[in-house]
């Protein structure tokens, strides 16, 4: 290898040590630590948050907690209240609608008026509820004005029963009575069988005639079911009502009868009276259902509406139910003379058998005057039976 190689390497070396002293000397000196240990920070005061009075030194009050709510649902402006749609039969009738619908089509989709197409329609009348007696009473008119060549067509058929069915259902008086006389409050008084949702519904029908303008007191009438009067607490701060309560297991008479006294002495307007869900099956209990009815006719109260809530999903079975409450509410009223003024139908919309209706009605005299179509207080809805039949047998 030539000389002037070794020359340069040396040259290189000898710079690089020069240039390592030179850096050496600019930087402090300062420790080393071990391998795999790390250098320590020097102490510094921890950075609290500042705190803010009344707030624990735990919660971290520079930081805002944001609720999902807070940005899904901005805030109503004020004095504006809250307006909901009314619910249309139509729409909340689906589950009944739909155990008719594959009857109701085979009928309209068929040539001509046969056998098949009466068998089709007494299945699904009877599958709705309506009962045996309707049924034949709709059949044979239908029957016999085919036979006349009034009726020529399925499409005329289902007309004309749609048209038979509505007029069933005409002429009723739905209206909640409310005598606006001078004198004492109006009573009504809500009855039932356990479990078909009258506090609820009292509850509902508060909210509903506050709105309208009414002052209203409840009574938690209903004493042996627990949590009973808690419920209708409730239901009585939501509707801005009065409430009158008794101790648990305690007279139902004795409440009813201090409601109608306070609502005298207050000038209250209505007096809503809840009542213990009974058996109708159960003489003592219907018994004593008829002590709160002759109790409530006392004093100053007058009793105006005695509503049957009836669950309409039990079918035929409110057929029995109505007869029975009418009969231990018929105080003052002749021998065979119903004391249920009117009936609640509750949970249409989960229903399939909504052509109790019509069993009630016909058989009974007693009007349908409101139909629970949901959940919310706007679901409970006057009955209308041109939308409820529209409903009950649309195949479009």
């Amino acid at each position: 290898m030539p000389n002037w190689i070794y020359l340069v390497l040396a040259a290189l070396v000898l710079l690089v040590g020069i240039a390592v002293v030179v850096v050496s000397r600019r930087r402090p000196g300062r420790p080393i630590a071990p391998p795999g240990r790390p250098v320590p920070a020097p102490d510094r005061p921890p950075q609290l948050p500042p705190t803010v009075p009344g707030v624990p030194a735990e919660v971290d009050t520079s930081v805002a907690v944001v609720e999902p709510s807070d940005l899904d649902q901005a805030p109503a402006a004020p004095g504006e209240p809250e307006t909901a749609e009314r619910p249309t039969f139509r729409a909340r009738m689906a589950k009944a609608r739909s155990a008719l619908a594959g009857a109701l089509l085979g009928v309209r989709t068929r040539g001509g008026i046969t056998a098949e197409t009466w068998d089709d329609l007494e299945e699904a009348l009877l599958r709705a509820d309506v009962g045996v007696k309707v049924c034949d009473e709709l059949l044979d008119g239908l029957k016999a004005r085919v036979k006349s060549k009034e009726i020529a067509d399925p499409d005329q058929l289902l007309d004309a029963l749609r048209i038979e069915m509505v007029t069933r259902l005409a002429g009723a008086d739905r209206t909640l009575q409310f005598d606006a006389s001078p004198g004492g409050p109006n009573v009504w008084l809500f009855v039932g069988v356990n479990g078909v949702g009258k506090t609820t519904t009292i509850g509902k029908v508060a909210a509903q005639q506050r709105a309208a303008g009414r002052s209203v007191l409840m009574a938690a009438g209903d004493t042996f079911r627990a949590a009973a009067a808690e419920q209708l607490d409730t239901w009585a701060q939501r509707a801005g009502a009065d409430l009158v309560r008794g101790n648990e297991g305690g007279d139902p008479s004795a409440v009813i009868f201090d409601a109608i006294e306070s609502a005298t002495a207050k000038h209250v307007d209505l007096v809503l009276g809840d009542t213990a869900g009974r058996l109708h099956t159960k003489t003592n209990l219907m018994d004593e259902l008829a002590k709160v009815r002759r109790v409530a006719a006392k004093g100053a109260g007058r009793v105006t509406e005695v509503l049957l809530v009836v669950d309409a999903t039990t079918g035929q079975n409110g057929l029995t139910q109505a007869r029975e409450f009418g009969r231990a509410t018929a105080v003052g009223r002749s021998a065979g003379d119903s004391g249920v003024t009117g009936v609640v139908l509750t949970k249409l919309d989960g229903s399939a058998k909504g052509g109790i209706v019509f069993a009630i009605e016909t058989e009974l005299g007693l009007p349908v005057k409101l139909v629970g179509l949901g959940e919310t207080i706007d679901d409970l809805v006057v009955f209308d039976p041109v939308e409820f039949i529209d409903a009950l047998v649309a195949t479009d």
